[in-house]
C-alpha cells in the first residue's frame, strides 16, 4: 500500500510540475513584456528601431552608411554579423533575424571614461529560438570561443568570450526578450531590475507616444538629460562640466522620431521641463520664445553658437557678487541693472573657429539692444565710474572700448557668459552689444561684418536657418567643420584618436541646431518643450523638391537642366514606391529615391540608350546602360563596377543593348546592336566571342534581339524589317531551321515563352499584314491566325507588359490607334491630331488591373487608359519624354505615375476602378 502511495504521490508531483511548465510556458513566458521597463534607469539615451530594412535603405541612399561603415564599432558589428552568417551557414541572418522587430539599444557611462550598449531583441518564434541555440552551440563548438551559463538572482546568464581575450558578449533570455551587451555588468543590473516591478519605466512619462507607427519616422531617440553630464563627461574635460549641467537643465527627458531624408536627419519630439529647484528651466519659465535675428553679426567663421530668445534678460542667473571688485561692486550695481534691462529679446554666446587645437578658441557674447544710443550711454557712464579710459580703436565704421569691469558679459547675462577674464572688450553694431575677450577678438568679428562674411549673406546658411524652427527659448547651432579645432581641444585626451579616425562621419552634415520651443501655456503641468534637432549638409544636389500644385497630388523635383530621357522605375524591397533614374540634357544620370531626393548623380559620356537592364554587382543589382561608345554597369549607389566602362569599338555606335543571364560561372553576355544589321557580343568581363565582331545581317533589325539561355545553350534571335527571323549560337552559326520567315515586314520584336527546351520555347510575332505567328527555336512554325485587318497604311506592333508576361497589339493607320488583345478582341481606339509614330506602352498589374499609356511626341501628352478603355482623368497628362513610369501598390490601391517635363520629374498618384 505504502509503494502504490509513493507512486501516486510521484506522479501527482510530475503532472504538478508539467502544469506548471505549461502554465509557465503558455501564461508567464507568451505574457507580453515591456521592454522599456526593462532598460536601467541610468541610460543616457535609448534609440528604439523597427523597420530595419528601410533603415539600412535609407542610410545607403544618403551615403551615411558609407560614413558609418569607417566607424571602428560598427566595423565590430559587420564582422560579427559575418560570423553570424559564417556559423549559420547562410547569408543575411542578423538583418534577417531583426526584421520590423522593436529593438532597443541604450547606452550606458559604465565608468569615469567608458560606457557601454545594451540591445534588446524580441524573439518572435520557436524556429528563432532554436536558430539562437543552434548558433550559440555552434560558436561553443568553436575552439576560439568559451560559453558559460551562470545563475544570477533567479535567471540564467550565458557568458560567450573569444579565449585568450576575455572579449565577448554576455546575454539573458527573458520571456523571450534577448537582452546582451558586451558588459556583463549591465545585464545583471536588468536582473536587479526585474526585481522591482514596481518602478516606472524610464518611458513612462511617454507611455502613449510612438513615433515608429509613423512610416516616414526610421528610428526613435529617448534623451535622458540628467545623465548627460556624466555622459558627455567620459569625452570632454573636468572643467566644462559645470557648462555641460547649465545646458543640460533645460529638461529632465526627451522623446524624438528620427527621419533620414535627402540631405538632412531630421529628430523632432518633446522634451519635459526639469523640475528640479534653480534648474535653467526654472529661471526662464514663463519667457516667450524668441527669433534668431542676429545673422547680420554672426561671423561665417562661427564654430559653436548658444542662442537665447528671451524677453526679459533680468530673468537670467545673474551672480553679482560672485566675483567682488572691492567696492566698486557696490558702486556700480544699479548701473549693471540697469544695463541688463536695456537688453532684450535675444543673447548669444559665440565661440569662433580656430586653426589649431593648441590655440584657445575666441568667443563672443552677443545681446540685443531696443534703444542703442541709451545703451551706449550707460556704458559711458561705467567707464567713467571705474575710471576706464575713453580711448577707442577703430575697425571700419565701428569702435572697440574698453568695458572696465572684469568679468562683465557674467554680471550682465549669467552664468553661460563667463571666461572674458579681467579686462573685456566692447563694441556696438547696429542694436547689437558684443563682448569679447580681447581687441584681437573684436577686430577679427568686425572685419568679417564690414566685409559681410556673415549668416545673413551664405545662401547655404540662410537655407540651413530656413530649416531650423522660427522661435525658440535655447538654440545651439553648431558649424562642424569650424569647431574641429575647438572639439579636439575640449576633449580628454584619450578621446581625441577616435574624433580623428571618425573626422568624415563627424563632418558628414556640418550644419546642426539643436532648439527648444516653450509651450503657449507653461502652467499646464503635462507642458512640453517642442524639441527639433537638425543635421544638414548644404544642398548641392542638382533638383529641388516641391509641389506639383494645391490640387495634385505627389511629388514634383525640378532638375537645374531639362531631362532628356524617360523615367526608369527601380523597384526597392519595402518600399512603397519606387526609385527612378533618369538623364538630364547634360548627360547626368541622376538615381531619385523613394523619398523623392537624388542620392547619386554620375555623368555619361552620351545620351542614355534605353531600356536600363539590372545585372549583380557586389550581392546587390546594378544598372546596365550603354551611351552610343561605352557600356556602363553601375552599383546601387552609382559606383563603376570593375572592368567598366567597356568601350565600343571608334567606328561603333551602339543603338541597343541586351544582356543575357549568366550560366554557370559564365558572366552574362552583353549583346550590342551596332547601327543598322550589325550585332556585337560581349561578356561583363570584356572577352570577345569570335564570329561577332561584327555579326553582319542582310537587312535592319525590326527591334533589339532577344538573348535566350534554353537548357544551357545560348541562343540570340534576331528579327529583321525584311521578315525573316534568324536564331545564332554564341559562335555566331545558324539553329536548324533558321531563317524563319513570317510572311510579310516586322516592326517590332517578338514575345518569348521561355522553356527548357529548343522545340517548347516559343516566340510570338505580328507581321505588318495583322497576323500573329507563334513558331518555337526548332524553326517550326506552330500556329498563325489574323488579330485585325491591315491596309497599305497600317503599322502593327506587339507590346508586351513591364514584366514580359502578357501583351497586347497595336495598330497604327495616320493619327489613328487601335489596340487588341491577342484574341483580336478591340480593347480601345483613338484618333489623335498628329499622325507620327506614338510610343505605345502596357502595364498588366493583375486581377485585370490593366493599362494603355499612349504618348504623342510633338504636342507632349500621354494618355492613360483603364482596363475599360477610358481616359484617366479625362484628358492627357504633359509628359515631354518618349515613355512615362508606371507603378501600382496594392495595399492602398494607388496607381504612381512618373513622368518628365521639361526640367521636372513629376509623380501623380491616380485611382482607378
Amino acid at each position: 500500500m505504502s509503494q502504490k502511495l509513493l507512486v501516486f504521490l510521484v506522479g501527482l508531483l510530475l503532472v504538478s510540475a508539467l502544469g506548471s511548465y505549461l502554465y509557465y510556458r503558455r501564461s508567464v513566458a507568451s505574457t507580453p513584456v515591456d521592454p522599456w521597463a526593462l532598460v536601467p534607469d541610468d541610460a543616457a539615451l535609448v534609440i528604439a528601431t523597427r523597420d530595419h530594412p528601410t533603415l539600412v535603405r535609407h542610410l545607403k541612399e544618403t551615403q551615411i552608411w558609407d560614413n558609418l561603415t569607417g566607424v571602428r564599432y560598427f566595423q565590430q558589428i559587420e564582422e560579427n554579423s559575418a560570423l553570424i552568417d559564417s556559423v549559420s551557414g547562410s547569408p543575411s541572418v542578423v538583418m534577417g533575424f531583426l526584421g520590423t522587430k522593436l529593438v532597443l539599444t541604450s547606452l550606458h557611462v559604465t565608468g569615469p571614461t567608458t560606457f557601454d550598449l545594451l540591445f534588446q531583441v524580441p524573439i518572435g518564434t520557436v524556429r528563432e529560438y532554436r536558430q539562437l541555440r543552434g548558433l550559440i552551440n555552434g560558436l561553443g563548438q568553436d575552439a576560439r570561443y568559451r560559453v558559460t551559463t551562470r545563475e544570477y538572482r533567479g535567471q540564467q546568464i550565458t557568458d560567450l568570450r573569444l579565449r585568450g581575450t576575455g572579449h565577448g558578449i554576455t546575454f539573458l533570455n527573458y520571456r523571450n526578450q534577448l537582452i546582451m551587451s558586451t558588459n556583463a555588468g549591465l545585464v545583471e543590473t536588468v536582473v536587479r531590475r526585474l526585481e522591482q516591478p514596481e518602478l516606472p519605466s524610464i518611458a513612462a512619462d511617454f507611455k502613449n507616444t510612438d513615433y515608429l507607427q509613423h512610416k516616414d519616422v526610421d528610428a526613435m531617440l529617448l534623451l535622458n538629460y540628467r545623465q548627460f553630464p556624466r555622459f558627455l563627461g567620459v569625452f570632454f574635460r573636468p572643467e566644462l562640466r559645470p557648462s555641460l549641467e547649465s545646458i543640460t537643465g533645460l529638461g529632465r527627458n526627451g522623446l524624438l522620431g528620427m527621419k533620414l531624408v535627402g540631405n538632412k536627419i531630421l529628430f523632432n519630439g518633446f522634451t519635459n521641463p526639469e523640475t528640479t529647484r534653480d534648474a535653467l528651466h526654472q529661471r526662464l519659465r514663463g519667457q516667450s520664445a524668441q527669433r534668431l535675428r542676429m545673422a547680420d553679426v554672426l561671423p561665417l567663421r562661427t564654430a559653436l553658437l548658444l542662442h537665447l530668445g528671451l524677453q526679459d534678460m533680468t530673468r537670467l542667473p545673474v551672480a553679482r557678487r560672485s566675483a567682488p571688485i572691492d567696492t566698486l561692486a557696490d558702486r556700480t550695481s544699479s548701473l549693471l541693472d540697469s544695463l541688463t534691462a536695456s537688453f532684450s529679446r535675444e543673447a548669444a554666446l559665440c565661440y569662433l573657429g580656430s586653426s589649431s587645437p593648441r590655440q584657445i578658441p575666441a568667443k563672443l557674447a552677443l545681446v540685443y539692444c531696443p534703444d542703442p544710443l541709451r545703451t551706449a550711454t550707460l556704458l559711458g557712464q561705467l567707464r567713467r565710474l571705474t575710471g576706464t579710459s575713453p580711448s577707442f580703436e577703430r575697425v571700419g565704421p565701428y569702435r572697440i572700448y574698453q568695458g572696465g569691469v572684469p568679468e562683465l558679459p557674467s554680471r550682465l547675462l549669467g552664468g553661460f557668459f563667463t571666461g572674458f577674464d579681467e579686462a573685456p572688450v566692447i563694441a556696438q553694431v547696429g542694436d547689437y552689444l558684443a563682448f569679447g575677450k580681447d581687441a584681437a577678438t573684436l577686430r577679427t568679428w568686425l572685419d568679417d561684418v564690414v566685409s559681410k562674411a556673415t549668416w545673413s549673406s551664405s545662401p547655404a546658411q540662410v537655407a540651413f536657418l530656413q530649416e531650423t524652427q522660427p522661435l525658440a527659448r535655447v538654440s545651439l547651432i553648431m558649424d562642424t567643420r569650424n569647431s574641429w579645432n575647438v572639439l579636439l581641444r575640449a576633449l580628454v585626451e584619450e578621446r581625441r584618436a577616435g574624433l580623428l579616425r571618425n573626422e568624415a562621419l563627424f563632418k558628414r552634415f556640418p550644419q546642426l541646431a539643436l532648439q527648444f520651443v516653450p509651450p503657449t501655456n507653461e502652467a499646464d503641468e503635462d507642458a512640453q518643450y517642442y524639441t527639433q534637432l537638425l543635421l544638414r549638409h548644404p544642398a548641392v544636389g542638382p533638383a529641388v523638391a516641391g509641389l506639383q500644385g494645391a490640387n495634385a497630388t505627389g511629388g514634383l523635383l525640378t532638375f537645374k537642366t531639362p531631362l532628356s530621357s524617360s523615367p526608369t522605375l527601380v523597384t526597392i524591397k519595402g518600399a512603397r514606391i519606387p526609385g527612378v533614374l533618369v538623364q538630364d540634357k547634360a548627360q547626368v544620370l541622376h538615381y531619385v529615391t523613394p523619398d523623392n531626393v537624388v542620392a547619386w548623380s554620375d555623368t555619361l559620356p552620351g545620351p542614355l540608350i534605353e531600356p536600363v537592364s539590372r545585372l549583380p554587382v557586389g550581392g546587390n543589382l546594378g544598372y546596365l546602360l550603354a551611351t552610343p561608345t561605352q557600356l556602363h554597369l553601375l552599383d546601387i549607389q552609382g559606383r563603376l563596377a570593375p572592368n567598366f566602362p567597356l568601350n565600343l569599338p571608334d567606328t561603333v555606335r551602339a543603338s541597343s543593348l541586351t544582356a543575357g543571364p549568366a550560366i554557370g560561372k559564365t558572366p552574362p553576355g552583353l549583346l550590342v546592336g551596332g547601327g543598322g544589321g550589325n550585332l556585337f557580343l560581349f561578356d561583363t568581363n570584356g572577352r570577345i566571342f569570335p564570329g561577332w565582331q561584327p555579326k553582319r545581317l542582310d537587312f535592319n533589325l525590326a527591334a533589339p534581339p532577344h538573348y535566350l539561355v534554353v537548357g544551357g545553350r545560348t541562343v540570340i534571335v534576331a528579327l529583321l524589317e525584311n521578315g525573316y527571323v534568324y536564331a545564332y549560337n554564341q559562335q555566331g552559326n545558324l539553329y536548324p531551321g533558321f531563317p524563319l520567315s513570317v510572311g510579310s515586314r516586322l516592326n517590332t520584336g517578338a514575345f518569348v515563352e521561355a522553356s527548357t527546351t529548343l522545340g517548347r520555347t516559343r516566340l510570338t510575332v505580328v507581321n505588318q499584314h495583322g497576323e500573329r505567328i507563334t513558331f518555337n527555336l526548332s524553326g517550326d512554325v506552330i500556329s498563325r491566325s489574323r488579330v485585325a485587318t491591315w491596309s497599305r497604311s497600317s503599322v502593327f506592333r506587339l507590346v508586351p507588359d513591364q514584366a514580359r508576361r502578357s501583351y497586347v497589339v497595336a495598330r497604327e493607320e495616320g493619327g489613328r490607334v487601335s489596340i487588341f488583345e491577342p484574341s483580336g478582341r478591340q480593347l480601345l481606339t483613338q484618333n489623335f491630331l498628329t499622325s507620327g509614330r506614338k510610343p505605345i506602352q502596357y502595364f498588366d498589374f493583375g486581377a485585370g488591373r490593366r493599362v494603355v499609356v499612349i504618348t504623342e511626341p510633338a504636342p507632349h501628352r500621354a494618355y492613360v487608359y483603364d482596363s475599360q478603355g477610358r481616359l484617366v482623368g479625362g484628358q492627357p497628362f504633359v509628359s515631354t519624354a518618349p515613355e512615362v513610369g508606371l507603378h501600382y501598390e496594392a495595399v492602398t490601391g494607388t496607381y504612381y505615375l512618373f513622368r518628365t517635363v521639361e526640367a521636372e520629374l513629376r509623380r501623380t498618384d491616380l485611382k482607378m476602378n
